[in-house]
């Protein structure tokens, strides 16, 4: 699950009545067209992210956020909500570097997922409650934040409870987990939902092209279409299961749908800490033991101290002191940092194979250890592909850096064989060493399979003795429903109508010609070797008969095993 964590406080009192006005009139005289408002629900009966009946993890952890809501047009704030924010106005300003990203993200995703329509407002809504837009825009120039976004502790206090899954090598954190970067997600939901949004190979939380592509694939999970409202609230409510966040997200969409405009970089004030509890309710803060609480101060002479009775001693009044909390605040023990690792395992069961153009069913992982030979967390695994097969990583990258967990394992993407047949290697390499660590490991692209042969008509197989079969047999070989080109196929005539006659080519009957300049008696074969072309068809050469008559058998079968028996009729000459 991925936590989200940045809210944007409430500037005091005046702005918590001006976002208590802006809900009373919402109520009052109907939401904005993007906001559709529901009764709050408890737990159990909030929407699931996903589709009917399947229940995704809450991005966030259902962390706090920021519960600001946009301004009302008019200097005082009191028009109605579906008003068009005014042009310019300090709250409809994205900083310039975040509203690349967002727009980046909406058309990236318009290419590959058509169907969803995510507008790159409502990722400008998540990222305004999550984060304040990166703090307001404070990004170095790749978009990455100088300092890392952290929820709080996962640690079930006041929030979810989440135990490490990244060996801290997101947040920092070896005991539990914390939302992290601009849109806030927690490890586990990024290794499922990271993306490379900058181009520059890497999958970073802390940046804001990755994260904002991200965001955005969540949203667009299970063939969601955000323009229909269903689909889009259980997109927002995958990100924290509150119908309150739900509300506070749709306000801010509608507003950057009706006026949003550029801002420099880090020109907006960086927000406070996050109000919004995600649907809990937070416990009272803890107040140090011996804090004088905060008195107002008299008019008049505000150097001289107050003095008991008729004003005759100049005794100070001791200020009053707040009893100590009765249960001490949970404390978590700073993050230690691990001994680095110094080799590799192998944690493979044998050498990677899979036919051409099909997905490996096994991944390439070690697992890195220390000089005590115990797991190392938040190593750096490079894994290179070496060889001509074609075969590639997941995605098509031929080099891609696994950081380790708290088991040591690190895991690379999914292999996706090349076209051309051959061996290859998989070399993993431990960095941040003096001398690097590497393991070969070994694999094979085999030949490419067919799981199912037929022949493309059904004209009967009859001819005379001495003669020629009419026509060519024609079939065509498919994998997994789809077309399978290269795939080598034997062509066998066989003795007899019955499988009990044997499988051994026949001695007798027809007969195929082998290519060459020899004498036609000298090139008879009863069994060859074809390949299917590029649309998986297989085409085969004519087909002649000697003076044997009778009932024989053709059997042609394909790398795979798909295998097609026709039924071959030799008469007698008219």
């Amino acid at each position: 699950m991925a936590a989200l964590f940045g809210r944007r406080m409430r500037r005091g009192a005046a702005s918590t009545a001006v976002a208590a006005a802006a809900m009373a009139a919402l109520s009052a005289s109907g939401a904005p067209s993007a906001v559709g408002e529901q009764p709050a629900a408890s737990a159990a009966e909030r929407p699931s992210a996903g589709a009917s009946g399947q229940e995704d993890p809450s991005v966030t952890g259902d962390s706090p956020y920021h519960t600001d809501l946009p301004p009302l047009k008019g200097p005082g704030r009191n028009d109605p909500p579906d008003e068009t924010p005014a042009t310019g106005s300090a709250e409809s300003g994205i900083p310039a570097t975040v509203l690349d990203a967002y727009r980046k993200a909406e058309a990236s995703l318009a290419a590959s997922n058509p169907r969803c329509r995510v507008p790159w407002e409502l990722l400008a809504a998540i990222g305004k409650v999550e984060s304040g837009h990166a703090r307001g825009g404070r990004l170095d120039t790749n978009g990455t934040t100088p300092s890392p976004i952290l929820g709080p502790v996962l640690n079930g206090v006041g929030f979810a409870n989440i135990s490490d899954t990244d060996g801290g090598a997101y947040d920092g954190d070896t005991l539990h987990d914390r939302a992290v970067g601009p849109m806030q997600f927690i490890p586990q939901t990024w290794e499922s939902w990271g993306r490379d949004g900058n181009g520059d190979g890497r999958r970073d939380p802390n940046n804001i092209y990755d994260a904002a592509l991200a965001a955005g694939s969540y949203l667009c999970a299970h063939d969601r279409d955000l323009t229909v409202e269903r689909d889009l609230h259980q997109a927002i409510l995958g990100y924290n299961r509150s119908q309150e966040y739900l509300r506070t997200v749709l306000h801010w969409y509608d507003y950057y749908r009706k006026g949003a405009h550029e801002v420099p970089d880090g020109s907006q004030p960086a927000p406070g800490a996050p109000t919004g509890t995600g649907g809990k309710t937070p416990s009272p803060a803890p107040v140090r033991p011996g804090t004088p609480s905060p008195s107002p101060t008299k008019p008049g002479k505000p150097d001289k101290p107050s003095k008991p009775g008729d004003g005759s001693s100049s005794k100070p009044t001791p200020p009053p002191t707040t009893p100590p909390p009765t249960t001490p605040p949970p404390t978590t023990p700073p993050p230690t940092t691990p001994a680095p690792a110094t080799r590799l395992v192998d944690l493979g069961d044998g050498a990677l194979s899979a036919p051409a153009g099909e997905r490996f069913a096994e991944r390439p992982a070690v697992r890195a250890e220390r000089a005590d030979k115990k797991p190392a967390a938040q190593a750096k695994v490079r894994f290179t592909l070496t060889g001509e097969t074609g075969t590639t990583f997941e995605g098509g990258a031929t080099t891609v850096t696994v950081t380790t967990k708290a088991d040591g394992v690190a895991k690379a993407p999914a292999l996706l064989a090349g076209g051309k047949p051959g061996a290859l290697t998989v070399k993993a390499t431990l960095l941040g060493t003096t001398e690097p660590v590497t393991l070969g490991l070994r694999g094979e692209v085999t030949a490419p399979r067919a799981d199912k042969l037929v022949r493309t008509d059904e004209t009967e197989l009859t001819c005379e003795a001495g003669a020629t079969f009419e026509g060519r047999i024609a079939l065509t070989a498919t994998r997994d429903g789809q077309a399978a080109p290269g795939v080598a196929a034997t062509a066998t005539v066989l003795a007899g109508a019955d499988p009990a006659d044997g499988e051994k080519a026949a001695d007798q009957g027809p007969y195929f010609l082998t290519p060459g300049d020899e004498p036609a008696e000298d090139r008879r074969t009863r069994e060859l070797t074809l390949t299917t072309d590029a649309k998986g068809n297989l085409l085969l050469p004519e087909l002649h008969t000697d003076d044997t008559t009778g009932t024989f058998r053709l059997r042609v079968e394909t790398t795979g095993g798909a295998v097609v028996v026709l039924e071959l009729k030799v008469t007698d000459p008219a």
